[in-house]
């Protein structure tokens, strides 16, 4: 079935002046045109395209690839307002995303980005956009684990810290006073779950935790003092603000990280520098 919103690998089924007709499964058709074919192309391959629908409301196929597809969360500009909705860049040529104006929590402003869930109209079967995440993300079910890698969104900005989306699905939050490291809205990143409270709440952390953490963090730190010429002006004494601007590191990593070098005798500090032994 052709659905517009998401990749689909289909079939070249005939060839015409404006392009190539591919073709599902059913023998439905939908026009690649003539800009995204190649000479090679002859009717039988297969081809992964997107589908949208055009300025005339026809479903087309391209090669381009958007920002975002149906079941996503993107942070996306504004380029155009009309009466009706909001357009926002999209990554495909001559065709941007529309956002009605019921879809967004404020009046979008030109020039702004936001971000949005891309979901596919029931009526229309067009894609849309719309800035009301909580339509669409929620935590009443959740397929998560503790200490679960995920890919996160910054989302918004709370008093508490950042609320993220969690691999298009959950919300997550990161506390201001874990985080090692600037973040900002529509950042996308990975992140840990930290703890999944009973009433579904998930906290992340832009850290793994335990000793596997550990261990990476102490590999990397490593790394940085051998880079650094084999000496760093950072110790148990240096202040959270000191680590987080030379290595993006907290300072609980950081101690964490620096007792397990001084147990392999890997470094030695004396408070305010840490310097690698002469076993490296």
């Amino acid at each position: 079935m052709l659905q517009a919103g998401s990749y689909q690998t289909l079939t070249v089924s005939r060839i015409s002046d404006h392009g190539l007709y591919l073709a599902d499964e059913e023998g439905a058709e939908v026009l690649l045109p003539n800009r995204h074919v190649s000479l090679a192309d002859k009717p039988g391959d297969a081809k992964e395209v997107f589908l949208y629908h055009d300025s005339e409301d026809r479903l087309v196929a391209t090669t381009e690839h958007p920002l975002a597809v149906v079941g996503e969360t993107a942070y996306l500009k504004v380029v155009d307002k009309t009466i009706h909705g909001a357009f926002l860049e999209w990554g495909l040529q001559g065709k941007d995303l529309f956002v009605p104006n019921r879809n967004q929590n404020t009046p979008m402003q030109a020039g702004k980005s936001y971000v949005v869930f891309l979901y596919r109209d029931n009526v229309t079967g067009r894609t849309v956009a719309s800035a009301r995440l909580n339509g669409f993300i929620s935590n009443e079910s959740l397929n998560l684990n503790p200490r679960q890698q995920v890919s996160i969104l910054i989302a918004t900005e709370t008093p508490l810290g950042y609320r993220a989306v969690i691999d298009n699905r959950h919300w997550g939050m990161l506390y201001r006073n874990q985080l090692f490291r600037p973040v900002a809205i529509g950042e996308k990143t990975t992140a840990y779950v930290r703890k999944i409270t009973p009433d579904h709440r998930v906290d992340l952390s832009l850290q793994q935790e335990g000793f596997d953490e550990v261990r990476h963090s102490a590999e990397r730190l490593l790394e940085i003092i051998r880079h650094a010429g084999g000496n760093i002006p950072l110790g148990d004494d240096s202040s959270p603000e000191m680590i987080a601007a030379a290595i993006r590191m907290s300072k609980k990593v950081f101690k964490r990280s620096l007792g397990y070098l001084l147990k392999r005798g890997e470094v030695e500090t004396d408070g305010t520098s840490t310097r690698l032994t002469n076993k490296k």
